[in-house]
């Protein structure tokens, strides 16, 4: 059983890792050629040395600011998106006049907004809460609403004739169904959080990942910078698997996932 098991592993994410391990050599091989200056892409070797260097500024510090920007982003977009969506799914003037400014609100782009929401807010958590929420709504938004829209369809006017209302429907044939794409509208939206919480560092904080990385590009730092970058990645991807399993232990409960 654990040599099947060993197999299936190896066939999921062997490729990933083998190709991760060859990109990971060539990187460090070229640099320590000088191929590459080190200014412009440092070895994985010294970006490990910055990341021990600095990891009271990174792990104690820095890392925490963001993380507490894209949790408190997360949040207030999973909440509004989650309200919008079944509202505009249950309401249709409501749909017909919110969802024109829902992907208005979305072709405006980000860094003309982030000084507005600084004038608003000050250099404060809250500026860069409000970049991060700006960019993490919609996908909430869009995924409830198609997930609601698109499913329940075949049972909705046997419960009606069954004397259901309008929220056991939504309850019964209609929730379980939209599951799956509400769940991939969190997946999109919590990567897109760490974006924008670093984009609100970017421009106007004083603590962050995003800020560190700018601190350390302006002083040519590269190791450092990458070292952020890094930390800022793995982030992405531990807060992303974290839904994806979140996905799976509900969707298994509601007999989705077999």
């Amino acid at each position: 059983m654990k040599a099947a098991w060993c197999r299936k592993a190896f066939r999921n994410y062997g490729p990933f890792a083998l190709l991760a391990v060859f990109t990971l050599v060539a990187w460090e091989t070229a640099a320590r050629l000088e191929l590459i200056p080190s200014f412009i892409l440092p070895a994985p070797s010294s970006i490990f040395m910055a990341l021990v260097r600095q990891r009271g500024l990174l792990f104690g510090v820095h890392l925490p600011a963001t993380l507490e920007e894209v949790l408190l982003g997360f949040g207030l977009s999973v909440s509004c998106g989650l309200l919008l969506g079944t509202g505009m799914h249950m309401f249709t003037p409501l749909e017909k006049a919110l969802y024109p400014l829902l992907v208005i609100s979305q072709t405006v782009p980000l860094i003309a907004l982030s000084p507005i929401f600084i004038m608003w807010f000050g250099y404060t958590l809250w500026s860069k809460v409000a970049v991060v929420f700006l960019t993490a709504f919609f996908p909430v938004v869009v995924g409830t609403y198609d997930g609601l829209h698109k499913s329940g369809a075949i049972y909705r006017e046997l419960l009606l004739t069954l004397g259901a209302n309008r929220w056991q429907i939504l309850q019964k044939t209609q929730i379980p169904p939209a599951l799956p794409a509400f769940f991939s509208g969190l997946k999109l939206s919590i990567v897109y959080c760490v974006i924008g919480a670093t984009i609100g560092e970017w421009l106007g904080g004083s603590k962050g990942l995003g800020y560190f990385s700018r601190r350390m590009a302006g002083n040519l730092q590269s190791a450092e910078m990458f070292a952020a970058v890094v930390l800022l990645s793995a982030l992405g991807v531990t807060l992303f698997l974290s839904i994806t399993l979140l996905e799976r232990i509900i969707l298994k409960k509601r007999g989705i996932y077999r």
